[in-house]
C-alpha cells in the first residue's frame, strides 16, 4: 500500500471505549440480548443515532422503534451491532468526498442502502451471516474517506477524476492512480483497530469474492452484490440491479429472497 496512505491510517486516534465493549459483548458466545442492550444505553448520544438509523423507512417497518430493547429484537444484535459500529466510526473521519464527485449525503446514502439491502436479504434467511454483512457493509466504504483525504493533500483529485472518467470503474481507477482500493484500505483500517477477522476479510474480499476463503467466502460474495447494485452515487439503477442479480446467479446466492429485497429497499 502507499506508504503515505498507510501512515495515515496508523495515525488514527483509537476508537472510543464504546466500541470495544460493543466488540466485547457480540463477540461473548455467553452475551445476552440484555447485555448488548445495557452497553448501548450507556451512551445516550449512540442510542440516539441507531434509533434514527433504525427508523428508516429503507427498513420498512411501520411502527416507530423507539427503544434500543425493540431495535435489537426487530434487527438482531449483529446488525445492531452494525448501526452502533458505523456510527461510531464514521464520527472518527473528517469527511471530503470532493475528489469522487459526491456530496456527503450521498456518502450516506450509499453506505444507508447498501446496509438496508443486505439487510433485507439475510434478516430472516441467515442472521448468523447478517452479524457479518451488517457492519461490513456500512463499513466498506470508509475506505474512500481516507483516499479522497489523501488525494486532496497531494493535489491528485484532478488526476484521479480524469481517471474515473476514463476507466467508468472506481476500484480500477484507484488502483490506477494510488495502487489499492477502497475496501483494502477499509480493511487495513479495521485491522488497525483490531476489529475481527471474519468482518476485516468480509471488506477485504468483497472486490475479488473469488479468492476468499471458504469461511468467508459467500458473505464476500453476497458484499460484493450490494456494492454492485448500489453503485457510489447511491442510486440503484436498472443496470446496477441486473449487473447485481447477475452476480447473485453466478454465486448461486438466493434470488429469491434478493428480489424482495431490492423491492423492499426501492418502496
Amino acid at each position: 500500500m502507499n506508504e503515505k496512505l498507510l501512515q495515515q491510517i496508523k495515525q488514527l486516534p483509537p476508537l472510543p471505549e464504546s466500541a470495544m465493549q460493543i466488540e466485547a459483548v457480540y463477540q461473548n458466545p455467553d452475551s445476552t440480548f440484555n447485555d448488548m442492550v445495557k452497553i448501548l444505553e450507556k451512551d445516550p448520544l449512540l442510542t440516539a443515532d441507531i434509533l434514527k438509523a433504525a427508523n428508516s423507512p429503507l427498513y420498512g417497518f411501520s411502527r416507530e422503534i423507539n427503544a434500543i430493547s425493540q431495535a435489537v429484537g426487530l434487527f438482531g444484535m449483529g446488525t445492531v451491532r452494525g448501526f452502533a459500529l458505523a456510527s461510531i466510526v464514521k464520527k472518527s473521519f473528517s469527511l471530503d468526498l470532493s475528489s469522487y464527485n459526491i456530496s456527503n449525503a450521498q456518502y450516506a446514502e450509499l453506505s444507508k442502502k447498501q446496509h438496508a439491502l443486505v439487510t433485507s436479504w439475510y434478516i430472516r434467511k441467515d442472521p448468523k451471516l447478517l452479524g457479518i454483512l451488517s457492519p461490513a457493509a456500512f463499513l466498506v466504504e470508509i475506505g474512500k474517506v481516507l483516499i479522497s483525504q489523501y488525494l486532496i493533500q497531494e493535489k491528485m483529485q484532478e488526476e484521479f477524476q480524469n481517471t474515473l472518467a476514463e476507466l467508468q470503474d472506481v476500484e480500477a481507477a484507484e488502483v490506477k492512480v494510488i495502487g489499492v482500493h477502497a475496501p483494502e484500505v477499509s480493511a487495513t483500517v479495521f485491522t488497525h483497530w483490531k476489529f475481527e477477522e471474519k468482518l476485516i476479510e468480509t471488506i477485504r474480499y468483497c472486490v475479488n469474492p473469488e479468492n476468499a476463503p471458504e469461511t468467508i467466502k459467500k458473505a464476500a460474495q453476497s458484499l460484493h452484490v450490494a456494492r454492485t447494485a448500489v453503485p457510489i452515487s447511491g442510486v440503484m439503477t436498472e443496470a446496477s440491479i441486473a449487473a447485481a442479480k447477475a452476480l447473485v446467479d453466478q454465486y448461486g446466492l438466493d434470488m429469491d429472497s434478493f428480489d424482495k429485497a431490492i423491492e423492499n429497499v426501492l418502496s
